[in-house]
């Protein structure tokens, strides 16, 4: 969705750099960073991305029993969407509790029901899968995942596909950069050169 896109620029959830980019804990440089957690001091951002993951889940995941959000950045998404599509959340510790009865999630959820997990950034897939993988050893059955935005990066497709899994997101690095592209805030050769990272983002300005 192009309009989550230019919302994502407009209130700076979303910054793009390509000469002086970003360094991600692995080292790689990026040209984007993205900080979804600030769409939640927005109240029509927010309400825009609820109506747009709620569509989605209905649209890709129609028998949905159970909406789940990975802590922290996804547990308000879902909260905004289980209370528009009027179902049940759940949502994952990144850890189980080192206390108590060692709980990773929290709610009440029955096994074989069926959810997706909202998660607001998708990058390599790695923080998320192991949230669904969390959910999974409870017995429920996950559909699907959803989220704010993806990296369009090579390992997020594989490391889906690996885990026989779907994922859908209401926008992603494509469309930021044809918004971008539309309010001319970088030259053609900026642009040209910030979607080349995202096929190969290791040797991006190496």
């Amino acid at each position: 969705m192009k309009k989550i896109a230019a919302e994502l620029l407009e209130i700076n959830a979303v910054k793009l750099a390509p000469k002086e980019p970003f360094i991600w804990a692995s080292g790689i440089k990026s040209p984007i960073y993205c900080d979804n957690r600030l769409t939640i001091s927005y109240p029509a951002v927010r309400n825009e991305i609820a109506a747009g993951l709620a569509q989605l889940i209905t649209k890709y995941y129609p028998d949905t029993e159970l909406i789940a959000g990975t802590a922290t950045a996804g547990i308000p998404h879902a909260a905004w969407v289980a209370q528009i599509l009027d179902l049940p959340m759940i949502y994952i510790r990144s850890a189980p509790k080192d206390h108590g009865k060692g709980r990773q999630i929290e709610g009440v959820a029955a096994a074989g029901q069926k959810t997706v997990v909202i998660d607001d950034l998708l990058s390599t897939g790695g923080s998320v899968l192991r949230a669904v993988h969390a959910v999974q050893k409870e017995k429920i059955d996950v559909l699907g995942v959803v989220g704010i935005f993806n990296y369009e990066l090579p390992s997020l497709a594989e490391n889906f596909k690996v885990n026989k899994l779907s994922y859908h997101t209401l926008t992603n690095f494509s469309e930021l950069l044809e918004q971008a592209q539309l309010e001319q805030t970088f030259t053609s050769e900026e642009i040209a050169s910030m979607a080349s990272w995202k096929k190969d983002p290791a040797a991006w300005m190496s």
